[in-house]
This record gives C-alpha cells, structure tokens and sequence, in this order.
C-alpha cells in the first residue's frame, strides 16, 4: 500500500507559477510509475501528465505541455508539477497518482493510488 499527500495548492492571479508536491509513504516509491489528474467542477477528471519510475520520460495533455513540468525525488519519495503561466482553466483539484507500472499511463484505472487532492484556483 502507498500513502499518497499533496500539498502545494492554492488562489493565484493568472500568469502566476506553482509547485504541487506529493510525499509518498509505505512501499518502495520509486518502483512506481506516476502522475497527475485534476478535475475541474462539474467535468469529467483528466490526465495532466505522467512520469516513468526512472523519471526519464514524461508525458503531458496537450493543454499544458510548455508550461507543466513533472519531476519525481525518490530520495525523498516526492513527486512534483512545476506549473507556470497558470490560466483560469487551470482551476480544478489536483491529484497525485501512483501505478503499478512502472511506465507512462494516462488512464486513471491504470493508477492504483491516489492522494486526497490539493485545490488550484487561478483568477483572471
């Protein structure tokens, strides 16, 4: 079992920057393949972006590719969304994903454990 804990949310002005991280407990961390989802209210939840266990290839939705990095520390079992030049479309919950497989998945059946999910709000 893998604990998952975002934090890093928060209101800001649109064009504004900010770094979610998500702290993992439990099973070995970097065995894991991970992501990010967000669900804005009232759509559907969706795929932000992905990281491989190696953290040597990533995945992003079209939507944020240029401005969303992702990164993972396995030395501190932290994984990271660099998110710059935020727009009000960004405003949902954001939710830190983990799968068993160790590559990039999109789909959230393919993730197996999720963190309680850290609110973004971007104002225009």
């Amino acid at each position: 079992q893998v604990k998952l804990v975002e934090s890093g949310g928060g209101l800001v002005q649109a064009g504004a920057s900010l770094r979610l991280s998500c702290v993992g407990s439990g099973r070995t961390f970097s065995r894991y393949g991970m992501g990010w989802f967000r669900q804005a209210p009232g759509k559907d939840r969706e795929f932000v972006a992905a990281i491989s266990w190696t953290g040597g290839n990533t995945w992003y939705e079209d939507s944020v590719k240029g401005r969303f990095t992702i990164s993972r520390d396995d030395a501190r079992s932290t994984l990271y969304l660099q998110m710059n030049s935020l727009k009000p479309e960004d405003t949902a919950v954001y939710y830190c994903v983990g799968s068993r497989y160790s590559d990039l998945r999109r789909y959230d059946y393919e993730y197996d454990y999720w963190g309680q999910g850290t609110q973004v709000t971007v104002s225009s």
